[in-house]
């Protein structure tokens, strides 16, 4: 064989090795695939018991995003809570509005809603909004702070009624605070409402305090000094003086004097130039005592909506005692009367009148005069101060010479419907040494506050008992028990003349919410008491 044969025979030798090499390597390819098929068939569910008919499941997918759930960035901080937690605030609150922004976001995941807020306080919010109260981390913020950013969000009534006082209760009440004008200090009269809210008569100024006792306006009004006020509207304040005419209307929105109500008689040219002694309301009238330069004097009434008189009544001459301009005005819901007073102190001691108008005839229901009307016991005891308790339908008065208190049932009237409680708490002393002095008395939620020189007491409500005087007791009626508020301090300020003269003389008490305002002589500011969420009262044995 040649070198040609010899050389095709070796080709076609490594032709015949390659195929059959290249067969072996595609069937064991093959092979590995079918094996690798094999296995994944038997994973899939349902192959368990060697079901090989069953179909193949599909992947579980993803849980769909919560709906409810809202996610908040404020000032940079992530917060997560719920639609209807938003939704809580009430549905002109901005954070009800962005509740219903994020339920309508097509985006399954959508991005946090940015608040450019403080986010610390936003924290105490959110919580207010699960728990209807403030987290104690709140007390790091100011309260105007947490107000502030309430307004923003809507949820000013949430916080107000989460930061307001507990109800009043006299024997626990302390000063919380002073509210202080920043210019003529010094409160000629004072105005409180149901809200907590004040405003403050200083010089010919009147500024206004809200509930949070954060200063809202002042309004300089035309008067060198206001010695009355009354909050006849949200805005508007009736406002008079003994120095100047008229009963003047001004408006804390706009700090413009929007009206005025003066008493004039075209019959009688002496009736000019009169000025208020005292102002009172009722839902739909304001009624102001008015007093002339020659001491007559009668009561106006003033319709709220047109601030246009619409009567008068109770016209005296003012040549006496009985018949000086009232001092204090109050009116009486439950019977449709307005009560009115007056008490002046000469050389012979305190004397002065009680008095019922009824608004709708113009006539006096009832009155008295002290001294001159009661029993002989007591008739040289006239009233230094009284004051009508609208809620019990009660007159409650204090004795200027032993320093008593008298209450009168208003249902029950007559010459002589005085019952004079008796001191039941053996730690008070006996009434009679605090007579002699200046006396103040206001009754507000169904209690008695009684300011004798710079002492604050309250009467209040307790168990069964009586009374001694005129009118009688029956067995079994309800008695009041003495007592001081904030007790402690009272007794502090006993030890020394000095402090009680920094203290001042109580002149003026108003109640409104759960907090009592007393101003006093010479002292700058109102001071503002409530009672403590932690105080624990024994009953007295």
């Amino acid at each position: 064989m040649g070198h040609s044969g010899h050389f095709a025979a070796l080709q076609s030798s490594f032709l015949r090795n390659f195929l059959l090499g290249s067969s072996v390597a595609v069937i064991l390819f093959i092979a590995i695939a079918i094996a690798i098929a094999i296995a994944e068939i038997h994973n899939r569910p349902g192959m368990e018991n060697g079901d090989s008919n069953a179909a193949a499941a599909p992947a579980p997918a993803p849980p769909p995003p919560n709906p409810d759930r809202i996610k908040l960035n404020v000032g940079g901080k992530l917060f997560e809570t719920t639609a209807s937690t938003l939704r809580s605030a009430g549905p002109d609150s901005l954070l009800f509005a962005l509740s219903s922004r994020a339920a309508q976001d097509p985006d399954p995941d959508p991005s946090p809603i940015f608040i450019d807020r403080d986010p610390d306080i936003f924290s105490a919010i959110l919580s207010l909004l699960r728990t209807d109260r403030l987290p104690s981390t709140a007390l790091r913020f100011s309260k105007q702070d947490l107000a502030d950013e309430a307004v923003y969000y809507g949820v000013e009534s949430r916080l107000r009624s989460a930061m307001s006082p507990p109800p009043l209760d006299g024997i626990d009440a302390s000063v919380v605070a002073t509210v202080r004008p920043a210019s003529e200090g010094l409160p000629s009269a004072l105005s409180a409402h149901p809200d907590g809210s004040v405003w403050i008569a200083h010089g010919g100024q009147i500024s206004s305090y809200d509930w949070n006792l954060a200063h809202s306006a002042t309004v300089r009004t035309h008067l060198d000094d206001v010695t009355s006020i009354r909050r006849v509207w949200p805005e508007i304040a009736a406002a008079g003086s003994e120095s100047a005419a008229g009963l003047h209307f001004y408006d804390f929105s706009s700090g413009l004097h929007v009206g005025a109500a003066h008493w004039n008689d075209p019959t009688d040219p002496r009736i000019h130039k009169a000025w208020v002694t005292a102002v009172a309301d009722s839902p739909g009238s304001v009624y102001a005592a008015f007093e002339c330069p020659h001491r007559e004097n009668c009561v106006l009434e003033v319709d709220k909506s047109t601030l246009q008189i619409v009567s008068a009544l109770g016209r005296q001459p003012g040549s006496s005692t009985k018949h000086m301009a009232p001092g204090k005005l109050a009116w009486l819901p439950e019977m449709g009367l307005l009560a009115g007073s007056a008490v002046t102190c000469g050389a012979f001691g305190y004397s002065g009148y009680i008095r019922l108008w009824d608004p709708r005839s113009g006539k006096v229901a009832w009155e008295t005069n002290e001294p001159g009307s009661g029993r002989s016991s007591r008739f040289g005891d006239s009233f230094a101060d009284v004051d009508a308790d609208a809620e019990s339908s009660r007159l409650f008065k204090v004795c200027s010479k032993s320093g008593d208190l008298g209450m009168a049932d208003l249902r029950k009237l007559g010459d002589d419907p005085w019952v004079y409680l008796r001191e039941k708490n053996p730690g008070m002393g006996n009434t009679a040494r605090r007579g002699g002095g200046t006396s103040v008395v206001r009754c507000y939620r169904g209690q008695v506050f009684v300011g004798r020189e710079g002492d604050l007491e309250v009467w209040s409500r307790a168990a069964a008992g009586g009374g001694e005087g005129g009118g009688g007791a029956d067995e079994g009626e309800e008695m009041y028990r003495r007592n001081y508020v904030n007790r402690a301090e009272a007794e502090a300020a006993a030890e020394g003349e000095g402090e009680e003269r920094e203290r001042g003389v109580i002149r003026r008490i108003d109640g409104g919410g759960n907090r009592l305002f007393v101003g006093r002589v010479g002292v700058e500011g109102v001071e503002v008491w409530e009672s403590s969420r932690f105080a624990v009262v024994a009953p007295a044995s």
